[in-house]
């Protein structure tokens, strides 16, 4: 399993996704779908058969399913066991919430490969399924309340000795176009994420945490933002949305290095240092505050250096020397957490 785009499917909301599904068949994408869900259960007639007749279609278009189970998972299927349960609805990955001792754990893990809730389990179990042998992962939780998601240190630390384990970490963001049931404010991992595109939660984990697979929580995601996503994952070149001054609007879709030596509070772009190298002669133009976000090129009034172009991660006073040509759009300002030193970024419309 590797850095990609994972969705979540629920039985309840199956047909609405199925459109969305279409768009990644063939891909061998995982999908997150629980098998435990009360709701589910009690309002749908058929639902052990529906839900059945759902991972047949999603292998069917070589979706890789993460299966969600607890001891409800028996009890509402009728089974006996859990692993011939997986075995019988074709899942890839079994991931164990509640219900199961540390020896149940165990003699599945020996048949089957799992996921634990890295939130709830401590290392401890972590090392004894890794000595049966079998392939592991950690999928975190997702919150659907908010202010209840993981603070950024918290999931560090939890990462950190299972990656030193050798173990994969999962974990969830927001989706944008329909929210899931009953509260509607988005299912991530992280409560930072909640209200950012799914596209910025995305790189956050990838980038930030080293997260090896993430999945969408909600019901949706945009073609727009799985776009971004896909094409990130292709090139491993950070596009950020901005709006340029008329006079600037050839620098979209060009592609520029972050300068190795850019200090925490700005990022030099590489490439435009051939522009004043060349001497080109930016006059004075729109020089006002700078602010957190702004995209500046220096003019005339910095010498040899006019023409560079910078981006800010912090709010700078007017300076007549260097000019304000564009701005991060407001919903990505978080992107510049994720961008680092040497990395390669393309300014695009949105």
């Amino acid at each position: 399993m590797f850095k990609q785009l994972g969705l979540s499917i629920y039985l309840f909301s199956f047909e609405a996704q199925r459109e969305m599904l279409e768009r990644f068949k063939g891909s061998g994408c995982y999908v997150f779908t629980s098998f435990h869900m009360q709701e589910e259960f009690s309002k749908m007639k058929d639902y052990c058969t529906k839900a059945k007749e759902m991972c047949i279609w999603l292998k069917k278009r070589e979706f890789k399913i993460i299966g969600d189970v607890s001891s409800k998972t028996l009890e509402f299927f009728q089974y006996d066991s859990i692993v011939q349960f997986a075995r019988d609805f074709n899942l890839d990955i079994l991931r164990l919430d509640y219900g199961f001792s540390q020896e149940e754990m165990l003699a599945i893990a020996k048949e089957y490969p799992i996921s634990f809730n890295p939130s709830t389990e401590d290392e401890v179990i972590a090392r004894k399924v890794l000595d049966t042998g079998t392939e592991v992962f950690a999928l975190h939780n997702f919150y659907p309340r908010s202010e209840t998601g993981l603070d950024g240190e918290t999931f560090h630390q939890i990462n950190k000795s299972l990656k030193d384990l050798g173990i994969k970490i999962l974990a969830f963001i927001p989706g944008d176009e329909i929210k899931r049931t009953p509260i509607y404010e988005g299912l991530p991992t992280l409560e930072k994420h909640r209200n950012i595109p799914p596209y910025v939660a995305f790189l956050d984990l990838v980038t930030n945490y080293d997260v090896d697979s993430i999945f969408v929580g909600d019901i949706k995601i945009s073609k727009a933002q799985s776009h971004l996503i896909d094409t990130y994952l292709k090139d491993r070149i950070i596009s950020i949305p901005v709006e340029f001054s008329s006079a600037y609007q050839y620098l979209y879709d060009q592609v520029f290095t972050i300068r190795v030596d850019s200090p925490q509070w700005i990022m030099r772009l590489q490439e435009s240092r051939e522009y004043s190298c060349d001497g080109e002669k930016q006059q004075p133009y729109n020089c006002i505050f700078r602010e957190k976000g702004a995209i500046t090129m220096d003019n005339v009034g910095y010498k040899r250096y006019s023409g560079e172009i910078q981006i800010l991660r912090q709010s700078f006073p007017q300076d007549s020397r260097v000019n304000v040509i564009g701005r991060i759009d407001n919903d990505y300002l978080d992107i510049m957490q994720c961008v680092k030193n040497r990395e390669k970024i393309r300014f695009i419309k949105i």
